[in-house]
């Protein structure tokens, strides 16, 4: 069975540089790097009382791990503003979260080289654990000052309504004679 099945030519998988993430419905701009979606399901382990040599196993709860998502540091305030969301300092007492409005569905989406969304990942119920303004700053290296968020989420699905995209070929034409 081939990998692909409109691209049955195709042979690279896709590359892990091309992403984005959208959530209240704008892309964020400027993300860098997203960390693995995990999901994790606890192995419960049972015997008979009667059956000395063989445990079974069976699923129990599943878990989803946070999500880290880095980008460079700008004057852009989306990262800051959701953080403030889960923890405002300085708020009156009883006010220091939104209960309102701190979780937010977020979206997934990974890109084939030509810029087409080849898969899409919904995860929901997502709020800010750890915000992190500015890196480490250090006068002896040349690198570009990240800003992360670490999201909790209670859980994530492929958005099966993307399918793979016809790719397009820009190899130049035969000219006819």
């Amino acid at each position: 069975m081939p990998q692909f099945t409109v691209n049955a030519s195709r042979l690279d998988p896709y590359k892990g540089f091309k992403f984005r993430i959208v959530w209240d419905g704008r892309v964020v701009a400027g993300i860098s790097r997203i960390s693995p979606l995990v999901r994790r399901t606890e192995v419960v382990e049972h015997r008979d009382g009667d059956d000395l040599s063989v445990a079974h196993r069976s699923p129990g709860l599943t878990s989803f791990d946070p999500i880290v998502i880095e980008r460079g540091v700008t004057h852009d305030q989306e990262f800051e503003d959701w953080a403030a969301l889960a923890y405002a300092f300085g708020a009156s007492p009883g006010s220091e979260v939104s209960l309102a409005s701190f979780r937010k569905d977020i979206r997934i989406e990974v890109m084939n080289e030509a810029g087409q969304i080849v898969k899409g990942y919904n995860v929901f119920r997502c709020w800010v654990s750890e915000y992190q303004a500015l890196p480490e700053l250090d006068s002896n290296i040349a690198e570009v000052a990240i800003e992360s968020i670490t999201i909790q989420n209670e859980g994530w699905e492929r958005d099966a309504e993307i399918k793979e995209p016809q790719e397009l070929s820009n190899a130049p034409k035969k000219k006819s004679r």
